[in-house]
Formats: C-alpha cells, structure tokens, sequence
C-alpha cells in the first residue's frame, strides 16, 4: 500500500510545485510562465485524475502526497467559489468586447441596454460598425465618445475625455471622468493587444506586456482618487505580465462576485480575460452576462463610489 503509487505521489507533488511556483517559470523562452498563468485554475483538473489513479493503484502515498496540490489549489482559488457581493452600490458598469466580425452591432446594443448598466464600455469596434452601436445605444445613455476602436457610454456627464497612449502607435485606449450624483470616476477603456500561441515561437505577448506597462503608468498619475479600469486585457489576474496594472487595483470578480468569471471564449469560456479592475471605489457585485454575438461574454459589476 506505501510502495505502490510512487510515480502518481512525484506527479502530485509537480502539480503543487507547478502552481504554487508558477512565478518562477521563466518567461524569457516563449513567455511560458504568462501562458501559465492565463490557464493556472485549469491545473487543478490533474488533481481528480491523480485522485482516481491513486484509488485503483490503492496506494496510501499518493493519497496523502494529493493533499498538496489540494491545498495548494484551495489557496489560491478557493475564495473565488463563494459569493462575495455585498449589495448596494453607486455605479454598475459593464465591458463587452464586441468583436470587430460581429455579425449583428444592433443587436448586441440592445444585449447591452437590457443589462441596465449606467456605463458601458466597447473594445473592439469596427470603424464601419461604430455608427450602429451609437445609434443603438444613444436612446439609453446621453453621453458617450469613441476614440479609436474603444469607446464608453453613459447615462452621466463625461468629461476629460482622451485617448490613452499605450505605445501602439493607434488608440486602444481611453480616459474620461464620469460625475454621478453619488461622485466621480475616472474611467479607463482598453484593449490590449492579442496574444497568440505560436508553435515557433510560443506564447507571443511582448507588445501587450510593453502596452500593459503604459496603460499601468496612465493609471499610477491619475490624479481622481476613484478609478475604474474597464477592457479586454489579453491576460488574467495571474499573469505577472499585467503587474503593473494589477498590483495598483483589485478586481471586482475577486472582490465581490461568484466563481471564476470566465470571460473567453464566449462558447466554452476558460479565462477572465474581460476585467473590471477598480482603485479607491469598492466592489459591491460582479457577474458575467449571457453571450452576445461577439467571442467574449460581457462582463459586469456594481461599485461604491468614495
């Protein structure tokens, strides 16, 4: 019973070591730590394999070396399982990547309308689809400015609005204040570059990790104490390539919401790639909306405002 089951207790042991050090993957061949990262919940899946193995091979040693990579997962993750929304809250507000191919720009404004979100923000946007969503959300929210393929939406005055450069030499990002009865924001709009996974060259994310830092140093000098960050960053809470950014906000999903928050892709999601990061407000509530015609599924939350 002790002898048996060696190899499955080594393989158990990796599967801790793997995601309890996951920092330590170098990320200078192929960004293999980031692509990690992106997926780490998914390790956890060895664990009930590792599990029905260890129970046919009856092997005592490998069910107690299971314990580590269980409490490993449970740490990191566990907190995630429960539901954190508080209720209340100022402000909701929403993130869609719309997909420049979305076949129907109408039909999702009115996805997003029916949400009842006070601010929304849109990555992604067709120079010839940008039309469609300001005339299918204009009825809703009196306020809004696109700049580049970004854009938000209110139902409250925008002002200080801008592009934000994040070093792609066209804009992706944006900046605007929103004054609410209950007070003001400055918001972010981004989309940072796509990463691919590349057989010669593997994970191919150095323009979005050089456009994270940018976006992270826009943010670092806002002078308005509330900030939210809305977008579709190409990258999860786990990836130490969006340090910058996420060592200065904390995101609504893990602050207040249910679950994983998986945002990508739409049919089959597997990572939170869509955030809601905030900076001095307080996550009440987050979610993630049914899909829309677009490869992401919006995601939402409910902030107090300071």
């Amino acid at each position: 019973m002790w002898r048996r089951g060696i190899i499955t207790a080594v393989l158990a042991v990796l599967t801790a070591v793997v995601m309890g050090f996951h920092g330590a993957l170098p990320n200078r061949i192929g960004n293999v730590g980031s692509l990690l990262e992106t997926f780490l919940p998914w390790v956890g899946l060895a664990i009930p394999v590792l599990l029905v193995v260890a129970l046919l091979r009856r092997s005592a040693t490998a069910l107690i070396a299971l314990l580590l990579p269980v409490l490993v997962w449970v740490n990191f993750f566990g907190g995630l399982l429960s539901d954190k929304h508080t209720g209340g809250g100022d402000l909701t507000v929403l993130t869609h990547n719309v997909n420049a191919d979305n076949p129907d720009p109408a039909g999702t404004a009115r996805d997003l309308i029916a949400s009842g979100a006070d601010v929304i923000a849109l990555e992604e946007i067709a120079a010839g689809q940008a039309p469609s969503y300001e005339k299918g959300l204009k009825g809703t929210y009196r306020y809004h400015s696109v700049q580049g393929t970004v854009g938000l939406w209110s139902k409250y005055p925008l002002t200080g609005v801008r592009p934000v450069d994040i070093g792609l030499g066209w804009v992706r990002a944006m900046r605007a204040a929103i004054t609410t009865p209950d007070g003001k924001a400055a918001v972010y709009v981004a989309h940072l570059p796509s990463v691919r996974v590349k057989f010669n060259a593997g994970f191919t994310a150095g323009e979005r990790d050089h456009s994270a830092d940018d976006l992270g140093e826009a943010i670092a000098s806002e002078k308005v104490p509330d900030v939210i960050l809305m977008g579709d960053l190409n990258g999860t809470m786990n990836d130490r390539a969006l340090a910058n950014i996420t060592s200065q906000m904390r995101s609504t999903q893990g602050a207040a919401g249910h679950g994983f928050g998986f945002s990508w892709p739409a049919d089959f999601p597997m990572a939170r790639i869509d955030q809601i990061l905030v900076r001095g407000a307080e996550p009440t509530d987050s979610w993630v909306l049914p899909p829309t015609d677009s490869d992401h599924r919006p995601v939402a939350a409910k902030v107090a405002l300071s």
